[in-house]
Parts: structure tokens; sequence; C-alpha cells
């Protein structure tokens, strides 16, 4: 069952990612064209952030049933002098849980902005800033903790 749900973790991934680049583009054009915010715009924008919390329950479900990190929760200070043991047990994860609350912010402040300048103001800075943290603590394939874990 886990490596389902780690299949399924790191495929969906990929949707945020899109996602949040989609939304990133659009709360820029729209800002500095003055368009208004659109019912697709909305769309969007809350499927972004669906998107981000079914990664979250993905994530923490994967967190709770993984045995390694069970064994690296008992003994923090071990933990902290392992970099990837470090990475997946509190950098990952916690990373996460901020650039997940970021976008969730994002989408309530642009859904109660009363200006459409305003509304892509809060999408394009809080996913903006979701996105960096969040692709900086993804395990790519390329870093040490990810490692023969592929792109998909």
């Amino acid at each position: 069952m886990y490596t389902g749900f780690l299949h399924l973790h790191s495929l969906l991934r990929w949707v945020l990612l899109i996602f949040l680049l989609i939304m990133i583009y659009r709360a820029f054009t729209g800002r500095s064209s003055g368009r208004a915010f659109s019912d697709q715009d909305r769309k969007l924008s809350l499927f972004t952030m669906i998107s981000a919390h079914l990664q979250l329950v993905l994530g923490f479900a994967m967190y709770f049933m993984n045995d390694t990190i069970s064994m690296a929760l008992s003994d923090m200070a071990a933990t902290m002098k392992d970099g990837v043991l470090r990475f997946l047990a509190v950098e990952h994860v916690l990373t996460m849980v901020i650039g997940i609350v970021l976008i969730t912010i994002g989408h309530i402040k642009a859904k109660k902005a009363s200006t459409d300048h305003a509304k892509f103001t809060a999408i394009l800075v809080f996913y903006l800033i979701g996105l960096i943290l969040i692709v900086s603590r993804i395990p790519w394939p390329f870093m040490e903790v990810g490692e023969g874990r592929g792109w998909l």
C-alpha cells in the first residue's frame, strides 16, 4: 500500500506543479494587463489548492506509515545528524506544509479581495512563494535523498 501511495504522490506532484505554474502565469498576465478575474481563474485557483491539499493528505498518510520515519522520530538527535533522514523526517514535511498553507492563504485572500488586481496579486505572491518552497524540498532524482526514485 505504501508503494502505491508513493507512486500516486510522485505522479500528483506534477499535477500540482503544472497547476501552480499555470496560475502564476495567469496571475502575472492578468495583473499586468488589467484583465478581469474570470470564473476560469477562480476554478483553476480552487483546483490548484485542492491538488495541494490532496498531496498533503497523501504525504501525511505515507509519513505515518513509513517505518524509517517512525524510527527517525524516536531518536531526533541522530536524525538531525543524518542529512537524508533529516530531509525526510523534518525538512520535506515542514516545508511542504508551509508551502501548502501559503497556497491556501493566497486562494482565500484572492477569494475575499474586492478588486481583480488584488485577486491576481494575492495569487501571484502566495502561489509563487509556495511554489519556490515546494520545489526546493521535493526529493528530486539528482539529489542524494531522491536517488533511484526516478522522475515519476
